[in-house]
């Protein structure tokens, strides 16, 4: 059960923010459903009259802007925001996020994989104080074997290398205007938001839900999108990678001096030397493809360094359409 005592319901105003990219087969089954929701809040007096959806349109190719507008034209309760160009899932939510007015803000992808019946749950927790609302993944069964594995070995990769992010959760969330004045102080360019988000503190909640399979069209996160977006958080929040060299560097040192040991030892204390090539060959070869393998990664994170010292904007917002940027 949930008190509400410790802000009032009636004054909250709720946007939901949607990151979208080519889109078009599936907005019109989001949008209803999440109008339904919104009805529904509004009648349990959850949420205000201002409370909107609000899409971003991340420089998509196919219809889902013109779609957008459809909404906008026929729902005061819609709005969206355009892009300039694709500028990334991540930086999409974000200037979603930064650009919307509302007390409180909730980002669900526009597939609808993830639970939005669970969005009343997020707006109880944050009535009773919580300023960020974690959804959580409770099970994967609509996921094929192969996404639920390469998924769920991401979030272990994650946790190997001591990033701070909620198993199974991904972008949807809840967070007040208290977090969201906090995240925008973040400036870097390589962003990872679940990981930042975590990093801000406060108090949170989570709220579990069920998988469900996508509505229509096809997944914008395959493997290599995935492995990418894997890097990306690990190089943004750890120097663990840089610490493995540095293991992998004492590790080598040792074998080598032992293997010159062993040689001094073969060459003058015995007949058994193998005049071969073997012996001088592979050491050469796999030190020379550890040092490549580590300059690769120092690389990484001096690319890092070049990017953000740059400090270029993230997005560029084209166009903004609807009544809640009128005002």
């Amino acid at each position: 059960m949930y008190m509400l005592d410790q802000k009032t319901s009636a004054s909250i105003n709720l946007s939901i923010v949607v990151p979208c990219f080519n889109e078009e087969a599936v907005l019109a089954a989001t949008n209803s459903r999440l109008n339904k929701i919104l009805r529904k809040m509004r009648e349990e007096e959850l949420i205000n009259e201002k409370s909107l959806i609000c899409y971003v349109d991340d420089g998509s190719y196919d219809g889902t802007w013109i779609k957008i507008q459809e909404f906008v034209s026929t729902h005061h309760e819609v709005c969206g925001i355009k892009l300039s160009r694709n500028r990334g899932h991540q930086n999409a939510l974000l200037c979603g996020l930064l650009t919307v007015p509302g007390e409180v803000i909730i980002s669900i992808d526009a597939d609808l994989q993830d639970d939005p019946d669970v969005i009343p749950q997020m707006v109880k927790h944050y009535l009773n104080g919580c300023e960020i609302v974690y959804g959580v993944r409770k099970r994967r069964d609509s996921d094929t074997f192969f996404k639920r594995m390469t998924a769920e070995s991401f979030y272990k990769l994650m946790a190997i290398m001591k990033v701070d992010i909620l198993f199974n959760h991904a972008d949807y969330r809840l967070l007040s205007r208290r977090t969201l004045n906090a995240l925008s102080e973040y400036r870097e360019s390589n962003l990872f938001l679940r990981g930042l988000v975590r990093q801000i503190g406060f108090k949170n909640a989570i709220v579990e839900y069920d998988r469900a399979e996508r509505l229509e069209g096809t997944s914008k996160f395959p493997l290599s999108r995935m492995l990418s977006f894997a890097w990306q958080g690990v190089t943004s929040f750890t120097t663990a990678p840089l610490s493995l060299i540095t293991a992998a560097g004492v590790i080598i040192s040792f074998v080598s001096i032992a293997f010159t040991i062993w040689g001094l030892f073969v060459s003058i204390f015995t007949n058994k030397a193998l005049p071969g090539w073997t012996s001088t060959v592979v050491p050469m070869y796999f030190l020379g493809g550890v040092q490549l393998l580590s300059l690769g990664v120092i690389g990484e994170y001096i690319a890092k360094i070049y990017m953000e010292s740059k400090d270029r904007p993230r997005f560029h917002i084209e166009e903004l359409s609807g009544t809640a940027f009128k005002d």
